[in-house]
């Protein structure tokens, strides 16, 4: 997991942190998530090229960590390196759910340590090219390491931020990404670059962090930490009016992994937080989810 040209805004919001979590934010603000962000992946890279597991950040490896764990059956990641698999901190699986098919082109935005591009590689087989994009240089390079121990050559990593993606117009079949685009403060732009990049009838079709229903501005900061390790989640209704903002039609959002109050119980309580006073407030509110949509045309 990671990754990310914003909106300006003329007027300096008063709660910079709040802004965080919109779906722009000012240069100042973006800048600040992103470095946040870029440090926080190239430290992760880093344990892994180093030969140690990676961690979400959070204190919890991509093996406990219960946003992390179980994604990939074994059978799947047979024969790619252990380092790919170490270094992943998605939230999901999208290369399984994507339906990609022989021959197509695949682009992963914030491609981390390369699992997710190495196996849609596998995927779309050697008529078919995967991208994978990412602003980290420890992250590209530990995942054309990975490349090159697992063999692939129809496989390109970019550097790039996946508001501003390096690729003309309508190049690519499959937009996805594992829980990337909550870390953006541009997602509004992320979206618009996705629908760029895809040919008429192209899909998107990613896996990320959604917020189910109301949750205190705090509590939605704190938990959403824990989840992605930096915050940004959008809500469910907030993902599908971007996306159709945007130009995509056909959108659906099918939680994967729904989280309970138990699951971030430490964290809570790391924060000086009671977790059985504040349960009632996050229990279910919190999901990995399956973001489905259509580029029309085609």
């Amino acid at each position: 997991m990671t990754t990310s040209t914003p909106t300006a805004s003329t007027n300096p919001p008063s709660e910079p942190t709040r802004e965080l979590d919109a779906p722009s934010g000012t240069p100042l603000e973006s800048e600040a998530l992103r470095e946040t962000v870029r440090q926080h992946y190239g430290s992760a890279a880093r344990k892994v090229l180093a030969g140690g597991p990676s961690t979400c950040g959070c204190g919890c490896s991509s093996e406990t960590d219960p946003v992390a764990r179980d994604l990939y059956e074994p059978a799947e990641t047979a024969g790619l390196p252990a380092e790919a698999l170490q270094a992943s901190l998605g939230c999901g699986n999208p290369t399984m759910l994507a339906d990609l098919g022989p021959g197509e082109t695949v682009l992963d935005l914030g491609s981390g340590g390369g699992i997710d591009v190495l196996l849609s590689a596998r995927r779309v087989g050697p008529t078919g090219k995967a991208y994978g994009l990412d602003m980290t240089d420890d992250m590209l390079e530990l995942a054309r390491e990975n490349q090159q121990k697992a063999g692939v050559e129809n496989v390109e990593f970019l550097k790039g931020e996946i508001e501003d993606v390096p690729l003309p117009d309508g190049v690519v079949d499959v937009v996805i990404s594992n829980c990337v685009i909550n870390l953006a403060a541009d997602k509004r732009k992320v979206l618009a670059e996705a629908f760029r990049v895809l040919r008429p009838g192209g899909r998107f079709a990613v896996s990320d962090i959604v917020v189910r229903g109301a949750v205190p501005d705090g509590l939605r900061r704190s938990v959403e930490l824990w989840m992605g390790c930096v915050a940004g989640a959008l809500e469910e209704d907030e993902y599908r009016s971007l996306l159709a903002e945007a130009g995509f039609e056909e959108i659906d959002i099918e939680p994967t992994r729904i989280y309970k109050a138990e699951d971030a119980r430490e964290l809570l309580a790391s924060n000086g937080m009671d977790p059985d006073a504040i349960a009632p407030q996050i229990d279910g509110k919190f999901a990995s989810a399956f973001v489905r949509a259509t580029k029309p045309g085609g």
